[in-house]
C-alpha cells in the first residue's frame, strides 16, 4: 500500500481532522516532498508542500555505520572462538555488503582488530577495549527484559483478538528490541502471559492474561509527567496556540516543521479536532464504526501507541502497514499519516520509507533510551563518532 501508490487525493478541511482526502489527482509524490492536486472549476492545479525534517532524515544517515558496526560484533561474537576469518565474510553478509563491512573493519581500529597474514588467513575479532564493553551488553539485556515483556504484552492488548501472527512480531523484533531468539528463550518464560498457538494454518502468540495497569498510553503518561490533568483526570490548563499544541485529556502533541505555516482556519480545525474525545487504544476496535470521527481519532492514537512501543519510536512503512488486521487500521494509511505531519513523520532516506513519532526526538536525537540503546550508544563511541551521545537519552 505505501509502496508503489500512485493516487492522491485533493484535501479540504473536515469537521473533525485537520484536512481530509477525497478527490483523484495527478500525481502523489511525498517521498519527494510535493503533493500535485487537480482542482475543480477549470482552476490552475495546486501544490501541497510536505516539508521536509531535516533532522530527522539525518537520523537515517547517522544510523548506517553504527548500523554495520554493531552486525559485525553480533557476527564475530557468534563464532566459536570469538573470531571471523574475513574470507568468511561473505557468507554472512553477501557479496556486495562485504565491502561495506571491510571498510568498517578499516576504519574502526579501536573497535576491531585483524591478525594473520602471510600463511595465516586473515581474521577480525574485537579489541580488548571493545571486549569489555562488550560484556556490558549482558547487563544492558538483563535490564531490558521486563520492558520487552510488557511492550509485548501491550502490543497483544491492542489487537483486536489479543493475538498476533507470529511471523509479523519477527518482522519487527529489531524494532521491538526483541533478541533473534525470542521464541525459544524469551516466550517460554513467561507462560502466565503469552502462549504460542495455530489458528487456521497460522502461528500466533496469544495473550493469555489482561491487565488494565498496562492499558495506559504513552500519550497519558506524558500528560501525567508534564501535570497536564490533575488527579481525577481533569484538565488543570486550556491554551490555544499557532503551533497547534492545546492543553486537555484528549490532546496529542503536535510538531510542525519551520516551513509549514498554518492559517487560522486550520488551527481552529486542529483545535476542534484536539479537544474532540476519543475512545483508549486499548479497547477493542471492533466496538466502534470506522467513520465515526472519534474512531479515526483512535486510529492517531493506535499509530502513536504502536509507535512508542518500538525501541527508537519508528518503524518502516511496510512494517505498520503489515498489522492492518490485527488493529483494523485504515486502507489508506500513508493518507492518514500525511494528514497528521504535526504528529508523524514519513522520510524515504534510506533503504525503505520510514515513518518518526515526532515528539519523541530532539532535533536529530532520541530523547529516551533503553539500556539497550545506551549500550549501543556507548560500544558505537568506540569509534571515536562525535555525534553519538549515549549520555543524554533519558532512560526508559
Amino acid at each position: 500500500m505505501f509502496l508503489g501508490l500512485r493516487q492522491s487525493l485533493e484535501s479540504s478541511y473536515g469537521k473533525n481532522g485537520f484536512f481530509w482526502w477525497r478527490n483523484p489527482v495527478q500525481r502523489f509524490g511525498p517521498m519527494q516532498g510535493q503533493i500535485m492536486h487537480i482542482s475543480s472549476g477549470g482552476r490552475r492545479p495546486k501544490k501541497k508542500i510536505y516539508h521536509r525534517v531535516h533532522d530527522l532524515d539525518r537520523v537515517m544517515d547517522l544510523q548506517k555505520k553504527p548500523r554495520l558496526i554493531l552486525q559485525l560484533k553480533s557476527i564475530i561474537q557468534s563464532q566459536k572462538d570469538q573470531s571471523l576469518l574475513l574470507r568468511d565474510l561473505e557468507k554472512h553478509v553477501g557479496f556486495v555488503h562485504k565491502w561495506n563491512f571491510m571498510a568498517v573493519i578499516e576504519k574502526c581500529p579501536t573497535i576491531f582488530r585483524v591478525n594473520g597474514g602471510n600463511r595465516t588467513p586473515p581474521s577480525v575479532e574485537l579489541t580488548e577495549k571493545a571486549k569489555r564493553i562488550a560484556h556490558e551488553e549482558t547487563e544492558a539485556s538483563e535490564q531490558m527484559e521486563p520492558i520487552l515483556v510488557e511492550n509485548l504484552r501491550k502490543l497483544l492488548m491492542m489487537s483486536v483478538d489479543c493475538r498476533v501472527p507470529l511471523e509479523k512480531i519477527e518482522f519487527i523484533e529489531s524494532e521491538l528490541g526483541l533478541p533473534q531468539d525470542f521464541k525459544g528463550t524469551l516466550i517460554p518464560k513467561y507462560p502466565q502471559f503469552f502462549s504460542v498457538k495455530d489458528f487456521n494454518g497460522m502461528v500466533y502468540l496469544q495473550l493469555e492474561t489482561w491487565d488494565s495497569s498496562l492499558a495506559v498510553t504513552a500519550r497519558e503518561k506524558r500528560m501525567a509527567r508534564e501535570r497536564v490533568l490533575d488527579s481525577v483526570g481533569h484538565v488543570k490548563k486550556a491554551r490555544i496556540s499557532k503551533d497547534g499544541n492545546f492543553s486537555g485529556p484528549y490532546a496529542f502533541l503536535m510538531s510542525y516543521p519551520a516551513g509549514f505555516r498554518p492559517n487560522m482556519s486550520y488551527l481552529e480545525e486542529v483545535q476542534r479536532w484536539q479537544k474532540m474525545e476519543f475512545p483508549s487504544p486499548y479497547l477493542n476496535a471492533r466496538r466502534f464504526e470506522a467513520a465515526d470521527p472519534k474512531a479515526r481519532k483512535r486510529v492517531i492514537a493506535v499509530l502513536h501507541e504502536l509507535l512508542s512501543l518500538t525501541m527508537e519510536k519508528r518503524m518502516t512503512s511496510a512494517q505498520l502497514d503489515a498489522f492492518h488486521s490485527e488493529f483494523l487500521l485504515p486502507a489508506r494509511l500513508l493518507l492518514c499519516l500525511i494528514k497528521h505531519h504535526g504528529i508523524f513523520y514519513i522520510t524515504n532516506k534510506g533503504v525503505k520509507s520510514t515513518v518518526f513519532l515526532k515528539e519523541a526526538y530532539d532535533g536529530s536525537s532520541l530523547i529516551e533510551k533503553s539500556p539497550l540503546l545506551r549500550f549501543n550508544d556507548k560500544f558505537i563511541a568506540l569509534s571515536g563518532r562525535r555525534d553519538v551521545n549515549f549520555c543524554n537519552g533519558i532512560s526508559s
